[in-house]
């Protein structure tokens, strides 16, 4: 099936286009999913009515390029939050009667299912699924953490996957066992849960799809136009090719394949030679690699240890092996984005990403996350070219007093380095934002609250984290729009101009003047996806 974007016509709007040109324009008007005419109301419905073009007033609203999502996973979120959302409970008593209900409604023989745990309530006793299993008695329950990098089992679920006892893996994952050699539930890195995810009943093929297409529409309805899918597999693409035949396709996307530390040369060159395929809305060509873990579980990269004695070890066994994966996609003309908690991991990425040759034309690689950085850091990312991809929102788990898990493993003074988002860009990186869903919330306005007032967004009570890192209203807009484009090398994304992808999301108040306080409950009225409207309030 041959597929076009849409035509539409937006009149009476308050535009911030990312660009110096058109200032007083009011209207935009698009033709084949293609930005034709900025201008006046005038002009723009004199040309949609020639062209027989559907023609909306949107009455003084503010309308800026759509929103791109730099890191988020949609394809696993579909699956993962089909189970029970265990966020929020913070102690094995609510746990277990979270579960118990959950069992309860259940038919027997399911797995029970739960994402969103929080390693709180385990703070005094380890992750250890026999603290659960009564809950739902012979059940399997397979659990995951909120950062999506250990996951928790029962007994039942451990004998379904076949893990009796510790394993060697070609990464940094663990099957956590006690004294006696028993397996505890804690499995931690995907290498080691996914044994027990794999060995859960899989829902039908039509099943997933229409649950991957119903999570793009609820992208859409928080203004999300786009995204970096960062765990891309070949289901990934089979899947976004599907919906897009369909006509049920309504975000534009780039996968990034996820590259495993056991992955071969074989596996390198499939990869490569796959690199081009793509579809109007969707392309591959791009990587995903990790180099370390998350501070929580004391597996991120740093400098130095963390108060546990954690920390020093890379998720790669062969440092060399990243450095040679890393410089086969390079030469291969393919995005890259390395996965670097710590602040050690961070320098040893740029170290790799600094020994490559120059590619003509092509974007440079990003590192994800950076969520601790030193000083040294700051100055090597200055003038390497590298994007940093960041999530400040992710300081909701922080607590003001330091003594969330994260906090206390780093330890006083070296958690006040967490997400220097002000200090990256002041070095001249190019910055971009995103969620990281569902690891933490897929709406970019709580994204871009929490990167402007590093608080709880509607608390202005609440404690600010490192007030000096705090980004402007429109740092914030950019960092979601036209930097992301820009670090992805489209001159025809990220901007309100002629030429441009139809892709625009419509707010019921400017998102940079509002008060990023408020920002969160700006409705989103429109978003417009290749010019067609995929959501609408």
């Amino acid at each position: 099936m041959e597929h076009t974007g849409g035509d539409l016509a937006l009149i009476g709007a308050s535009l911030r286009s990312n660009t110096e040109e058109d200032a007083d324009a009011t209207a935009i008007l698009i033709r084949a999913g293609r930005i034709e005419l900025v201008g006046t109301d005038e002009e723009v419905a004199e040309a949609a009515a020639q062209f027989g073009i559907d023609t909306r007033d949107v009455a003084g609203a503010t309308v800026t390029p759509g929103l791109f999502d730099s890191h988020t996973h949609p394809h696993w979120a579909a699956s993962v939050t089909a189970g029970l959302d265990l966020g929020g409970l913070e102690t094995i008593k609510e746990l277990r009667a979270a579960l118990a209900a959950e069992h309860a409604r259940l038919p027997e023989g399911a797995w029970l299912r739960g994402w969103n745990l929080e390693y709180e309530a385990f703070e005094h006793t380890g992750l250890r699924g026999d603290l659960l299993a009564d809950a739902a008695p012979g059940r399997p329950i397979a659990l995951i953490c909120y950062d999506l990098h250990t996951g928790l089992a029962t007994a039942p679920a451990l004998a379904a996957a076949g893990i009796t006892g510790a394993r060697d893996f070609d990464d940094a994952s663990e099957i956590v066992v006690d004294a006696a050699g028993n397996p505890t539930g804690e499995l931690r890195e995907p290498t080691a849960y996914n044994l027990v995810f794999d060995a859960a009943p899989k829902p039908a093929h039509d099943e997933e799809r229409d649950a991957l297409r119903d999570m793009f529409r609820r992208l859409a309805s928080v203004g999300l136009t786009g995204g970096a899918i960062m765990d891309g597999k070949d289901a990934t693409v089979e899947l976004l090719a599907e919906l897009e035949e369909r006509g049920e396709l309504d975000h534009r996307l780039t996968v990034h394949h996820w590259h495993a530390v056991g992955d071969t040369d074989a596996d390198v060159e499939r990869v490569i030679a796959a690199k081009d395929r793509a579809g109007r809305l969707w392309q591959t060509g791009a990587i995903k690699l990790f180099s370390d873990g998350v501070i929580d579980t004391g597996t991120a990269w740093l400098h130095e240890p963390d108060a546990c004695g954690d920390g020093r070890a890379a998720f790669w066994p062969s440092w060399e092996r990243y450095g040679e994966v890393v410089r086969a996609y390079h030469d291969a003309g393919m995005l890259i984005a390395t996965h670097a908690v710590g602040d050690y991991a961070v320098s040893r990425v740029l170290d790799v990403y600094a020994s490559l040759p120059e590619r003509d034309g092509l974007p440079f690689h990003s590192i994800e996350h950076l969520e601790v950085l030193s000083d040294a850091d700051v100055e090597q990312l200055r003038g390497s070219g590298a994007t940093a991809s960041m999530q400040p929102l992710h300081m909701q788990w922080r607590s003001s007093d330091g003594s969330d898990t994260w906090a206390k493993r780093l330890g006083e003074g070296r958690n006040s380095t967490g997400y220097r988002v002000r200090d990256v860009l002041d070095a001249g990186a190019t910055l971009v934002l995103g969620s990281d869903w569902p690891v933490a919330q897929y709406d970019p306005r709580i994204g871009m609250a929490w990167a402007r007032g590093r608080h709880t967004p509607g608390d202005p009570s609440a404690n600010v984290f490192e007030p000096a890192q705090r980004l402007t209203g429109e740092e914030a807009l950019l960092a979601y729009t036209l930097w992301p484009a820009r670090a992805r090398g489209h001159a025809d994304r990220g901007v309100i101009a002629i030429g441009a992808v139809g892709d625009l999301t419509v707010w019921g108040a400017d998102p940079v003047e509002t008060d990023a306080d408020a920002l969160p409950a700006v409705p989103i009225t429109l978003t417009v996806v290749d010019g067609r409207v995929v959501h609408e309030a």
